[in-house]
Parts: C-alpha cells; sequence; structure tokens
C-alpha cells in the first residue's frame, strides 16, 4: 500500500461514525422508560412510544427568556407554595411519554406526583418556542395536544418571533385560549391567581 492510500483510509476511518457508542443504546422503537432515565447528558431528549427525540440546542435568547419566567414563577411559588423547576427535568405525561417543559409547577398539594428522577404531570407547563418550522409545529401543535391529553391544567406557549405569550387553560380533553397576550399587556394565568408577567420585560431582556 502507498503512503497517500495509507492517508487515503486513516482519513476515511477518522469520519466513520463511533458505531461502538451506537450499539451501546437501543434502536428507535425499542428505547424503554428506563434506557431513556438511563441516559447522562446535556442535550435535552424527550422519549415517545419507543423512540427518543434530541431536541436542538436552545439559543442565548430563548435561555434568557426561559432563566427569566423561572424567577418569576419561583417567586410565586415562595408565596403561596408549591415547587418550579427548569429544563431538563422529565414530565411523565403517560407510560412511555416524557416531555422536558422549559419551566414546570407544581402546586403543593401534588407532591406526591414529584420524584426525583420525573414528575407524573404537573400543574403548569411552559415551553418557550424554538425558530425551526419543525420545532415551532412541536410547541404549538404537537405539545398542545400532548399537555391536555395528560391532563396538564394550563399550558403558557411563549414566542419569541411573535412577542406573544398564550396562555391555555384546558378544557376537559383539550385547551381553550384563556388569552394571548402582546406587548404592552400582562400576561395573566387561567389556574393560578396572582401569577402574572409583564410581557415587555419578557421580550426585552438584554442579550
Amino acid at each position: 500500500m502507498t503512503v497517500n492510500a495509507e492517508r487515503a483510509e486513516a482519513a476515511t476511518l477518522e469520519l466513520e461514525p463511533a458505531w461502538e457508542i451506537a450499539t451501546l443504546f437501543p434502536p428507535q422503537g425499542a428505547w424503554s422508560e428506563g434506557d431513556y432515565l438511563m441516559l447522562d447528558t446535556n442535550r435535552l431528549i424527550e422519549l415517545g412510544d419507543g423512540r427518543v427525540e434530541v431536541l436542538p440546542m436552545p439559543t442565548q435568547q430563548h435561555q434568557l427568556i426561559a432563566a427569566y419566567l423561572f424567577t418569576i414563577f419561583l417567586a410565586f411559588s415562595q408565596r403561596i407554595g408549591g415547587t418550579v423547576c427548569f429544563a431538563p427535568l422529565s414530565i411523565r405525561l403517560r407510560p412511555g411519554k416524557f416531555r422536558e417543559p422549559n419551566v414546570v409547577f407544581m402546586l403543593p398539594e401534588h407532591a406526591a406526583r414529584r420524584t426525583n428522577d420525573y414528575w407524573e404531570g404537573a400543574d403548569l407547563v411552559v415551553e418557550v418556542v424554538s425558530g425551526a418550522a419543525k420545532d415551532r409545529r412541536r410547541d404549538l401543535v404537537i405539545k398542545r395536544t400532548e399537555y391536555a391529553q395528560a391532563g396538564v391544567p394550563e399550558y403558557w406557549i411563549v414566542d419569541p418571533e411573535t412577542e406573544a405569550i398564550t396562555v391555555l387553560r384546558l378544557d376537559n380533553t383539550i385547551y381553550a385560549e384563556y388569552g394571548i397576550f402582546g406587548r404592552g399587556t400582562v400576561a395573566t394565568s387561567a389556574t393560578l391567581p396572582g401569577l402574572v408577567v409583564a410581557v415587555d420585560n419578557v421580550f426585552d431582556i438584554p442579550q
């Protein structure tokens, strides 16, 4: 083998995926709850019916908005009780279905639904919408259906593109719009009296 051929073969091997690592995990469609909960990663990963979904890395704007909302929810929880957390934290919507909302809140009377590994649903979830079309559909359409089916009483959709916060309240098994709050208004919770957020403050966070 010539030197050039050896170099070409070495370059090919360097570009080859690390197949050995891939074989450590189940194939798509065969992931169990146990497999999912054993994952140790800094990426947001969700589980649905045996398949894992790796979410896009959030932007700085996304993280700053989520962090600001967490501080608002934390101050609220300190007044009335309850627990607020931020992603990554797995929320079990049903057997085999886990999501990781950006911010989640649980009332004190539902504390038994919180475990160290994951929560069984939540009383309020918040998603900050990402920019790509498929990511927007996930937050605006797919998760709206899933959270409603799981019986989550309230869902906030925070959309940097439209600079609006949509507050949805569960009505039987589907969500009804409680309000779409744009700039110059104050978003209010449909189910938690006293939880309010000035919309301008959310979207004017210094970058």
